[in-house]
């Protein structure tokens, strides 16, 4: 069994908090910036 400490992480360009990885992320590790779609929302509202 994995434990999550163990998963990567990254922080969110939007609020700066860490994230971990998720299954659903899985594909597109690479290209996930945004810790939610509130983040992502709020990211892309600001120039």
């Amino acid at each position: 069994m994995i434990r999550k400490v163990d998963l990567p992480s990254k922080s969110c360009l939007y609020c700066g908090r860490p994230f971990a990885w998720r299954r659903k992320w899985a594909r597109c590790w690479d290209e996930v910036r945004y810790c939610s779609q509130r983040c992502k929302r709020e990211g892309r509202r600001q120039p």
